[in-house]
């Protein structure tokens, strides 16, 4: 039974794949159309459960399935298996979502970038519930940790740090302290700067900023959630 993100076990994966990025994909709605185009080349894929139909409908192959497999389809499973996809299995009894034990078996495999894509979805629970785990402190040693949400893309930064941003002038995009209190908060490049500010849960102080040149956001203490809410589809028109 899974209760806590793993130690990570040298032994697990040949030595090759910690130089790899982590995608992973989870259940709820279908992908966003054309998100394959949005993965890195040198990417290991962990599908959780119903990611599975998710990941081949997308036309893409996953290298570990991850979960109690209580919402895959036979059809993707048998898929799978016919590959020689390696399947890690739990029972439906555990304390971790299938989301969260993907991510425990990235960091277990050493993984330094994590890509979480999910197509949103009418499971509003779910949805908070894999984005919180992007904010588990085990995932501070990981060189970026980012989701693909729908049609937003979501970059949780884990303090202290430091992040150059590069995107379109105009583009929309909010902070949040989704996971505790951010001290020190810097931001640069944005219509409305800060310095040294303390953002806190339910904050609204950085919320609906606007890219005007190379967004620079720093961090001294906490976990700080960049979210650019229009990411795959463009600003409204």
């Amino acid at each position: 039974m899974a209760h806590e993100f793993e130690k990570p076990d040298e032994r697990a994966e040949p030595a090759s794949v910690a130089t790899r990025g982590a995608v992973i994909i989870t259940g709820g709605s279908e992908l966003p159309s054309g998100i394959a185009a949005h993965l890195p080349d040198n990417r290991y894929v962990i599908a959780a459960d119903s990611g599975l139909d998710h990941a081949i409908a997308a036309g893409i192959t996953p290298d570990l399935v991850v979960g109690d497999l209580d919402s895959v389809t036979a059809e993707s499973v048998a898929w799978a298996r016919q590959r020689n996809i390696a399947f890690e299995v739990y029972p439906a009894d555990k304390d971790l979502t299938d989301t969260q034990i993907a991510l425990s078996a990235a960091w277990q495999r050493q993984l330094l970038h994590i890509l979480l894509i999910g197509g949103g979805g009418d499971r509003l629970d779910h949805s908070m519930s894999a984005l919180a785990a992007l904010g588990h402190p085990s995932l501070g040693a990981c060189k970026s940790v980012r989701a693909l949400w729908g049609a937003a893309r979501v970059d949780v930064l884990h303090a202290p740090g430091y992040w150059e941003v590069e995107l379109p002038r105009g583009t929309t995009f909010s902070l949040l302290a989704l996971h505790g209190e951010c001290e020190r908060v810097s931001i640069s490049g944005a219509k409305w700067p800060l310095r040294d500010a303390l953002i806190v849960p339910g904050s609204s102080l950085a919320v609906s900023n606007v890219v005007e040149s190379t967004l620079r956001i720093s961090v001294g203490a906490g976990v700080l959630t960049l979210i650019i809410p229009y990411f795959l589809v463009g600003e409204p028109t």
